[in-house]
């Protein structure tokens, strides 16, 4: 939409922290940009940025104005997408942000689904931790975020949520392969691979060696799963691992995946959730339900917890589509 260029360049310059790299992002010249910006400052009054000696970073005005343009452009976004289904072709783009457990199976799977049904639907995926996630749809930058142990703060509205106990993770020729449960005794008998602090798993393992009165011996800290379990094969250590991550038997002969006692390691939470107040585009708030019905459907027959209700955002949306239908 035109009447929101401006509105992008604004947005796409405090993203960058430069306007040459915005400049080349948006295909104009550096040039022709930064007059763009001058002139809306002139309109405003003040300044939107701060020009450093290496680019540029909001003023105290702009970053009041930048929350504004992002939800300007977001509803603009949701709009776009519920014309979209008038036509009875479903159209938009999904921005996800999730663990990196998630990646390889459950979110490949999910995306993979919906696009069968709706092949107009695009999307971007990042892998984040706890805090970045949080961060990315404080930004608009992400749509939904699904995050195990998320930071609890008032930005983060659930839609939905299941309980995962960590498992362990190990070669084939580990001693411990031969127990079905590790208790918190057998961690502490060998080495161990944890993930970086940021990780929820790492919050659970922290939390537990806090509560127990003794570490856990750390030889290794990584946040890149792939390296952690080719680690493994060349030294007998554990490391951790969620049941959604977990790969067929098929694809992990190498590997022996063992339960963790709940008294050594308390369960976490997976969350499905979204900005707080903020009201998808219909693609965005659909897959949400999407993702949620498919945790429900993995997990109520294993044992773990699930807590979801239809997304709000999914309501309204089907309320809203419905009303322009209808011509109301």
């Amino acid at each position: 939409m035109k009447h929101l260029l401006p509105l992008h360049y604004i947005d796409t310059v405090a993203r960058s922290g430069s306007i040459r790299r915005a400049a080349d992002t948006l295909a104009i010249t550096s040039t022709a940009l930064n007059r763009r910006i001058l002139a809306m400052e002139e309109e405003l009054g003040v300044p939107i940025f701060e020009r450093l000696p290496r680019g540029v970073r909001l003023s105290t005005a702009g970053e009041l104005m930048i929350q504004h343009i992002r939800t300007q452009i977001a509803d603009m976004e949701r709009v776009k997408s519920q014309i979209a289904d008038l036509s009875g072709a479903r159209r938009g783009h999904v921005s996800v942000v999730c663990g990196q457990a998630l990646l390889p199976h459950f979110i490949a799977e999910q995306i993979a689904d919906y696009r069968k049904l709706h092949p107009a639907v695009t999307f971007t995926v990042k892998v984040c931790d706890r805090t970045a996630a949080i961060e990315q749809l404080t930004s608009f930058e992400a749509d939904l975020a699904v995050v195990f142990e998320p930071l609890r703060t008032a930005d983060f509205q659930p839609m939905g949520r299941v309980e995962q106990s960590l498992k362990a993770i190990m070669s084939a020729s580990h001693p411990l392969a031969e127990k079905q449960q590790l208790g918190w005794s057998d961690l502490l008998s060998t080495p161990v691979v944890l993930p970086t602090p940021c990780n929820g798993m790492r919050y659970l393992l922290d939390e537990a060696m806090l509560r127990k009165g003794n570490e856990l011996e750390k030889v290794i800290e990584s946040d890149n799963f792939d390296f952690i379990r080719n680690y493994l094969k060349h030294e007998h250590c554990v490391s951790f691992q969620l049941p959604i991550g977990l790969p067929a038997e098929s694809e992990a002969s190498e590997f022996i995946f063992r339960d963790i006692d709940e008294k050594a390691v308390p369960t976490g939470n997976l969350y499905v959730g979204q900005l707080k107040g903020r009201v998808l585009p219909v693609a965005a708030a659909l897959f949400a339900n999407a993702i949620v019905k498919a945790l429900e459907f993995q997990y109520a027959t294993t044992g773990e917890k699930i807590t979801s209700s239809e997304p709000a955002d999914v309501k309204t949306a089907k309320k809203n589509t419905t009303a322009v239908r209808n011509g109301d």
